[in-house]
């Protein structure tokens, strides 16, 4: 496994490497990876011949400062992890690597509304930073295949739209949550949380099964009532939305297409996010 700090050396691998005409595939990771992340770079070796993975933790995607600060990192323990998984190369830049000393950003973009339902209301700007090193990382490896977790759904979207816009020949794969046996949804801030916010954590998966598996039977209200309560015993939710699984728009009692129930919520200081998908 080769590890490059240096975007010069990243390219010069990956030039020697398109000239095999082998598929690359590529998971972006802000680090303190997880086995949700292995299942990304497992999926990746399975359908190429070279994975590369990025690990940076991206500035300009925390609206605040001290959840940027406060992000878990551990290199050691991510590189051990990529090792063992059998990631070909792991591309580690700083800030100044990634976005010079202009600290440039990426061409404007229009996210077709994509970027002001759930996430959007919460995280202003949110999107701005995750398209802005997505772009970069993506103008760096040019892969055949991307991966990333369905987790972040909204992201996930983002990221498709992106892709149709501007780059095209990247096919994006979406990987399936993984969980942990509690169900939590697998997640790097997990690694915040205290022994009992995260025996709590495991019961907002349950909220989410018992909505999905009432969908149809009740009164949508109803069924949104009932899951905010289960979720406040859990901590102070931010949202629970019942969207469109293609345009993240609120579903009402007539919609008959694919639903995404998609939920926030916060656990003294930890925000966590899942979802469940409704056929």
């Amino acid at each position: 496994m080769q590890i490059v700090r240096i975007k010069s050396e990243l390219t010069a691998i990956l030039k020697q490497w398109k000239a095999t005409k082998e598929l690359i595939g590529f998971v972006p990771t802000m680090g303190a990876l997880h086995l949700g992340h292995v299942s990304l770079v497992n999926r990746a070796k399975a359908q190429n011949k070279y994975c590369v993975v990025s690990i940076f933790v991206n500035p300009t995607q925390f609206n605040e400062r001290d959840d940027y600060q406060r992000y878990p990192r551990n290199e050691a323990g991510d590189l051990a992890l990529l090792k063992e998984a059998g990631a070909d190369l792991v591309f580690i830049p700083d800030e100044a690597e990634m976005y010079g000393a202009a600290y440039e950003q990426a061409p404007a973009f229009d996210f077709e509304g994509l970027d002001k339902p759930m996430e959007g209301r919460f995280r202003a700007g949110h999107f701005n930073g995750v398209v802005t090193i997505v772009d970069k990382l993506f103008r760096l490896v040019m892969p055949d295949k991307a991966y990333f977790g369905q987790k972040d759904f909204q992201q996930l979207a983002i990221i498709r739209l992106l892709a149709r816009k501007r780059f095209p020949d990247i096919e994006i794969v979406a990987c399936p949550i993984i969980r942990e046996t509690s169900g939590l949804a697998m997640s790097s801030r997990n690694e915040l949380l205290t022994e009992e916010e995260r025996i709590r954590a495991g019961a907002i998966a349950k909220a989410l099964f018992a909505l999905a598996e009432k969908f149809g039977k009740y009164p949508l209200a109803q069924l949104h009532r009932q899951a905010i309560k289960d979720l406040e015993v859990i901590g102070v939710p931010e949202y629970l939305e019942l969207v469109q699984r293609d345009t993240l728009q609120v579903v009402d009692e007539h919609y008959k297409g694919a639903v995404v129930a998609c939920v926030a919520i916060r656990l003294g200081k930890v925000r966590l996010i899942d979802n469940i998908e409704i056929p």
